[in-house]
């Protein structure tokens, strides 16, 4: 099985990292291989809202995004990884997000041409950690993507988050999320 992930923290090292490679050891231990990709490594312009992507499906901005596109397209199993800044994803996992206006364009041109198979076996997570402990701090993320993986067509699989995390290095210190996150990585590759 193979799992592409996407690290929205600008931050090397840091908890998100250190949360989203425990799920990827998880993958590795179930058979599974995982690519990790650092959104903040690449240059990721916003998207325009320009309409281009309607009638082709193909996103008329020139960055590294034109690669993910192809990936994404492969990929059976998609983790959106971001820690929460002031209730959402960060500014390079949205503007990565909204880059997938692209997908959602081509997906519904397929459409209307009889071309699109739904895929219930193709699957995205989020994985997230957020500083305080607020009661809906994950709500807005969540919701991001779930509708980032509407937009791909692919099926929400569900996430793993945790709370209370915000110390650089305190990730690697909760043990037993540590735990859980592997099994969660485990339990995705199935």
């Amino acid at each position: 099985m193979k799992v592409l992930a996407f690290n929205g923290s600008p931050r090397r090292g840091g908890n998100t990292e250190t949360l989203l490679s425990a799920v990827a050891k998880g993958v590795e231990l179930a058979g599974g291989e995982i690519e990790i990709i650092r959104l903040a490594d690449l240059t990721i312009s916003p998207c325009l809202s320009c309409g281009g992507c309607d009638k082709t499906g193909i996103c008329v901005l020139k960055d590294d995004m034109g690669e993910l596109y192809e990936k994404i397209g492969r990929a059976r199993r998609i983790i959106l990884a971001s820690p929460i800044y002031f209730y959402g994803v960060t500014a390079h996992a949205k503007a990565f997000v909204d880059r997938a206006q692209a997908l959602w364009s081509k997906k519904n041109l397929l459409k209307k041409k009889g071309q699109w198979c739904e895929d219930p076996d193709r699957l995205g997570f989020f994985v997230s950690v957020a500083a305080t402990k607020g009661e809906k701090i994950f709500d807005g993320a969540v919701l991001t993507a779930k509708y980032f993986y509407d937009a791909l067509g692919v099926s929400y699989g569900g996430a793993f988050l945790v709370k209370g995390v915000d110390k650089r290095g305190e990730m690697e210190k909760a043990e037993e999320k540590i735990r859980e996150a592997e099994e969660f990585g485990r339990r995705i590759t199935g």
